[in-house]
C-alpha cells in the first residue's frame, strides 16, 4: 500500500469521492457532443451508466460527509448546513443527480414520457451547482475547479452553438409563400 491519503485520509476520501463524481458527470456530459462529432451513435449506450457512476461516487461524498466527517450527528449537520453555503449547492447537485439515477430505467422513461428529457436536462444545473459546491468550500488552491468549469463551460457551449446551428437552419429551411399584390390579384 502506497499511503496516499495523506495526513488526513478521511478528508481525502472524501474529496476524491467527490471528485470522481464531478469526473463522472462531466464524462455524461461529453457523450453527446462526442456523438456529435464523431457521428458515432455508441457512445449513447454507455451514458446512462457514466450517469449512475457519478450518482454512485455523489453518494459516497454525502455519506462521507454526514457518518464520517459528521458521524451522524444531526445537530452538528445542521449548524454546518445553516453556516456553510457551498453545502446548499451540493444538496442542490445531489437532489438533481437521485432524481436522474432514479428516473433512468426504461420504465420510468415510459412512464414519464416526453417530461422525461426535460427532467434529465437538469444535469446542466447539477453541473452548475456541483461546480459552486467546489469553488466555495475550497480555501487555498483553485486548479482542479477551474479544471472542471473550463471542461463543463467547453460541453455546454457546445451545446449551445448545435443548438444554435439547428436553430439557424430551420429558419433557412421553412418555406415562405408568395405574397399577394394587388397585382398578382388582377392577373387572376
Amino acid at each position: 500500500m502506497n499511503n496516499n491519503l495523506g495526513s488526513n485520509p478521511i478528508e481525502a476520501i472524501h474529496i476524491r469521492s467527490g471528485d470522481w463524481a464531478l469526473r463522472f458527470l462531466c464524462l455524461t456530459l461529453a457523450v453527446t457532443p462526442l456523438q456529435t462529432m464523431t457521428n458515432w451513435r455508441g457512445m449513447a449506450d454507455y451514458r446512462q451508466m457514466l450517469g449512475l457512476y457519478a450518482f454512485f461516487y455523489a453518494t459516497l461524498h454525502l455519506l462521507g460527509y454526514l457518518y464520517v466527517d459528521h458521524a451522524g450527528l444531526w445537530s452538528m449537520i445542521g449548524i454546518d448546513i445553516l453556516q456553510s453555503t457551498y453545502i446548499w449547492f451540493g444538496l442542490v447537485a445531489y437532489i438533481i443527480i437521485i432524481l436522474l439515477a432514479i428516473t433512468s430505467p426504461k420504465v420510468a422513461k415510459k412512464r414519464l414520457g416526453k417530461y422525461w428529457k426535460k427532467l434529465h436536462r437538469f444535469i446542466y444545473y447539477a453541473a452548475g451547482a456541483a461546480i459552486i459546491h467546489y469553488f466555495w468550500q475550497l480555501k487555498g488552491n483553485l486548479f482542479q475547479p477551474l479544471f472542471y468549469l473550463t471542461i463543463i463551460a467547453f460541453l455546454l457551449g457546445f451545446r449551445a452553438l448545435v443548438w444554435f446551428k439547428n436553430r439557424q437552419l430551420t429558419r433557412l429551411m421553412i418555406p415562405k409563400g408568395k405574397k399577394i399584390t394587388e397585382e398578382s390579384n388582377d392577373a387572376v
